[in-house]
């Protein structure tokens, strides 16, 4: 059932995500940003943490989980190093996440053509 529900939930985010890029003129890359704050903001205001221990990996793995990651490495790092931990916190939550999402998109761009949507 785990599964299921980690499929619909982050089936759910994807659509969102694809709505925003077929209804409006916003570029690809300013909808990645948006997920990305969108998670920020919501694990800021304690609201993702609940939704993604509800949801699992169907909350954790979209963007939106990416910048709750993030949110998380920013308030342990100021929590234990202060206001360098505000810099330092989100680096080290997310250093894996970043470099795998540059390796890998990368590798895609080499063998397909990307296009500038119009």
């Amino acid at each position: 059932m785990e599964y299921i529900k980690a499929f619909i939930i982050g089936g759910i985010i994807c659509v969102l995500a694809q709505i925003l890029m077929e209804k409006t003129k916003l570029m690809p890359g300013r909808i990645m940003v948006i997920l990305v704050v969108t998670g920020c903001i919501l694990g800021a205001l304690g609201l993702y943490e609940p939704f993604a221990e509800f949801a699992g990996c169907g909350a954790t793995v979209p963007l939106t989980g990416f910048g709750f990651n993030l949110w998380k490495g920013v308030k342990e790092g100021i929590l234990s190093d202060g206001w360098l931990g505000l810099f330092r916190g989100g680096f080290k939550a997310a250093a894996a996440g970043t470099a795998s999402a540059l390796i890998f998109s990368y590798i895609a761009s080499l063998i397909f053509q990307p296009k500038m949507k119009e």
